[in-house]
């Protein structure tokens, strides 16, 4: 039975009659897994929900400050506007990072480039870094830093792999990836042909993570589709359809590219183990954002990938250097219904406040974004029709996911980031667009709800853009969650999260001991607050072939004060610490407890200038 659509919609909608049903549509198209063919939602003035359903009034959360921070010099690049072959079409990830150790994160860009580029007739394309002014605008300091890489680029990924206390950053690209070790100076050297990690063909959302226990961030990259340029079928082969249009082929009937796992031997070299530790991805699935996280609490982290148009992966963590597929048997390899999904995006949190973290993946258009629900002991139940925000997200094509708490009332929100891959949808009535809004679920009743939130004209929410990668984090050190989207063929958005809420938070930067990642990425961080215990997680990769904010941040609700902050930190210690105020960041070392950092002068600075409350003194 093939659902109706609209039904879920905040504003005025009209329902148009069946484009196709899904038999009509099942002849052989080489695209992305979808349900079927739904009818077109359209809103009061027949555009497209995804880029229209505008509302007049109601809650601000987002403003698009692009340009007024000066990211609008930049421009991403990725083949040509007519995208007849998939290279061209699924866009490059953002990554935030403290390059330069001031207190304030940086963004990262990752570009494409284009076929001219590949033969030598033109120049690449550059990536950008945007060095943080500390007064709401940017500089992008990508070429001073030589981190331009200049390479058909997909993903990014942070991690401090060489234990020296500064954020590296891996970059794939369709060709060789690179490896930007920090010089601490605002520069970076690629040293990926010495350490092993260059790899080659398409590579996606890479991660690190400390699988072994020793105390060095290892590496995950994996791989999307075996691109043979002198072998790929043409756009106009008559074979390749959507909704009988003739579009790009791809990912089905293309090879796949398998998966790496590079064990970091101390020495700034990499061992590939990918076959070793049972993650190489023998089948070749169309792997596109993966991350590192302790799956099932026994403080080993597991490997969770998001595959597109095949089964995604979930490996559990044996201990021994390997881990165990447990793709299938988790309930995480594919929908409610046992259906593949396109999963592009990969959101990792705990929304409902248990101690245990969830998945929210980015699917295809004319299909719902599955929400999965952590059980315990690696096992999860997808349930987004049960939470009733499966209808509403069909027409949308969705990239980036991330769990956020944007109004800090202690629980998570779910952000969307949403684009099409085909032009020619604008071409056509399907209720769908090639630039589209984003989408953000409130959540509500304790975790069990989310209310879609309005988009109001004018405001970030009512961007409609050619959506791929995006990174959450606090881009301004006011404890409200921001986002950076970096668009396929336009320049970046930034939407500042405007939020009065008045309710508290805190942030924490954490330093692994002797036997820890300096980063401490792979962290699991339990606060207690107003009766409520909170986790968050030390990540690198996720959202989609991005890398988000590494500090942990808590919404408190109406909580002035904190009852207990437990750290379990990737050496395996677990360490309680006592933290005396509210409303600000800390940094947190690992065995050492709160200690002096950069931003003790921030939030002072920030109290000074009432841009912020002063930190509330725990338990006042």
């Amino acid at each position: 039975m093939v659902p109706s659509l609209g039904l879920a919609q905040a504003t005025e909608q009209t329902v148009q009659p069946y484009a196709q049903n899904a038999a009509a549509d099942s002849s052989p198209q080489g695209g992305s897994a979808t349900a079927g063919a739904f009818a077109p939602v359209l809103d009061s003035e027949k555009r497209p929900i995804t880029a229209g359903g505008f509302v007049k009034t109601g809650q601000v959360i987002f403003q698009d400050i692009s340009e007024k921070a000066g990211l609008t010099t930049w421009h991403h690049k990725m083949g040509t506007p007519a995208k007849p072959y998939i290279l061209e079409t699924t866009g490059s990830g953002v990554c935030l990072l403290d390059y330069d150790h001031d207190g304030w994160l940086d963004i990262y860009l990752v570009n494409g480039s284009t076929y001219d580029a590949l033969d030598g007739k033109a120049e690449a394309p550059h990536a950008a870094l945007f060095h943080n002014n500390h007064d709401g605008t940017f500089t992008n300091v990508a070429n001073i830093s030589g981190t331009t890489n200049d390479r058909w680029g997909f993903g990014c990924a942070v991690g401090d792999f060489d234990n020296d206390g500064w954020p590296d950053l891996y970059v794939t690209n369709y060709g060789k990836n690179r490896l930007y070790r920090n010089n601490h100076d605002g520069t970076f050297t690629d040293i990926a042909e010495k350490a092993g990690v260059t790899l080659g063909n398409w590579s996606t959302g890479a991660s690190f993570g400390d699988y072994d226990g020793d105390g060095r961030l290892d590496l995950f990259v994996p791989g999307y589709i075996h691109w043979d340029p002198k072998n790929v079928p043409a756009m106009n082969n008559g074979f390749c359809q959507f909704r009988g249009a003739h579009v790009m082929c791809g990912p089905r009937g293309l090879p796949g590219e398998g998966d790496h796992l590079f064990h970091n031997n101390g020495d700034g070299t990499f061992t590939d183990v990918s076959e070793k530790a049972g993650v190489s991805d023998p089948t070749h699935n169309y792997g596109f954002s993966s991350t590192f996280v302790d799956v099932n609490n026994d403080g080993k982290v597991d490997l969770v990938v998001a595959n597109d148009s095949t089964p995604s992966y979930l490996y559990i963590n044996k201990g021994d250097g390997t881990f165990e597929d447990a793709s299938f048997y988790s309930g995480f390899a594919l929908n409610q219904d046992a259906r593949e999904t396109a999963n592009m995006g990969l959101a990792v949190g705990d929304y409902k406040n248990n101690g245990l973290v969830d998945f929210y993946t980015g699917t295809f258009s004319d299909d719902y974004k599955p929400l999965f629900e952590n059980l315990g002991n690696a096992n999860f139940s997808e349930i987004s029709p049960q939470m009733h925000i499966a209808e509403v997200t069909y027409p949308f094509l969705t990239w980036a996911t991330g769990f956020i708490d944007y109004d800090n009332d202690g629980w998570r929100d779910i952000f969307l980031a949403n684009g099409h891959v085909y032009p020619q949808v604008d071409q056509h009535n399907w209720g769908t667009s090639f630039a589209e809004r984003p989408l953000l679920f409130h959540n509500v009743d304790n975790g069990k709800k989310f209310d879609l939130i309005p988009p109001v004209e004018g405001t970030g929410l009512a961007d409609v853009i050619p959506a791929r990668g995006a990174a959450f984090g606090d881009l301004f050190n006011d404890g409200k969650m921001d986002v950076v989207i970096n668009c396929i063929d336009h320049t970046p958005v930034l939407l500042r999260n405007v939020v009065s809420s008045g309710n508290h938070w805190v942030g924490l930067q954490l330093i692994g001991g002797p036997k820890s990642p300096r980063d401490a990425v792979g962290a699991t961080v339990y606060l207690t607050a107003g009766g409520m215990k909170h986790r968050d997680d030390v990540l690198s990769g996720g959202s989609y072939e991005s890398s988000n904010d590494q500090r942990v941040h808590f919404g408190l609700g109406q909580a002035a004060s904190i009852s207990d902050v437990e750290i379990h930190w990737p050496s395996g210690a677990v360490e309680h610490v006592s933290l005396p105020a509210v409303d600000r960041y800390f940094v947190v070392e690992e065995g050492k407890g709160v200690v002096p950092g950069v931003y003790d002068s921030i939030a002072k600075d920030a109290a000074q200038r009432g841009t912020q409350p002063a930190a509330s003194p725990a338990g006042h």
